[in-house]
């Protein structure tokens, strides 16, 4: 149960702060910013993995959670119990935002700013880069370095990719503030290209003979 709280808490605080830096930004006219957003996502995403990663490994992320089990890094009967940890907390973040901020339109959601392809394919390659960091550096013996790895990618990739696809890489960051909100029009993007990306950067490492 341990291992399962934190999962819950980990990806609370991951959409809380990085979905909430979106839904301050909407109601405050910009006043965050979109570095701000990309920043805030990095952050949180290295401070979850250093207060959690002894505890669960900190996945606080479908994709990632359901890609290690493929790759034989992680139990298949912890699989279950740790997504619905992982959606459970993401759900009470975006219930929580919007009790804070009930002006808010999207809170957060994650919604392709052009063609739907476009956001697609972006949502695969963003995550088999983050994905591949995850199994490279938690699996060398600079592991101690993953926090910072992760949380650096994140923010890379929402720094660049944010504006056009939301940079979401998570299926639990965007199916919260989709089911809150009512926008859940391009949610399947969002769910399966995350999981296409992570797989494939399993199936690259293992080519590799790494992990």
């Amino acid at each position: 149960m341990k291992k399962y709280l934190a999962e819950l808490i980990g990806t609370f605080c991951l959409v809380f702060c990085g979905t909430g830096a979106i839904t301050i930004n909407e109601v405050t006219v910009g006043s965050v910013t979109h570095m701000g957003i990309a920043i805030t996502f990095g952050l949180i995403v290295m401070a979850m993995i250093y207060a959690f990663g002894e505890v669960s490994g900190s996945h606080i992320n479908p994709a990632v959670t359901l890609s290690l089990a493929v790759g034989g890094h992680f139990e298949w009967r912890e699989t279950v119990p740790y997504i619905t940890s992982q959606l459970t907390g993401a759900l009470i973040a975006s219930l929580a935002l919007k009790v804070l901020f009930p002006s808010s339109l999207l809170l957060g959601a994650t919604l392709p700013a052009n063609a739907t392809l476009q956001s697609f394919i972006l949502e695969i390659i963003l995550t088999f880069m983050l994905m591949l960091t995850v199994l490279l550096v938690s699996g060398s013996k600079n592991n101690q370095f993953t926090g910072l790895a992760v949380g650096g990618v994140v923010l890379l990739e929402a720094m660049f990719a944010g504006p056009i696809c939301g940079a979401s890489m998570n299926p639990a960051r965007s199916i919260a503030p989709a089911l809150v909100s009512g926008h859940m029009e391009h949610l399947w993007i969002y769910i399966c290209a995350p999981v296409v990306g992570a797989l494939l950067a399993t199936g690259i490492c293992k080519l590799l003979g790494k992990r």
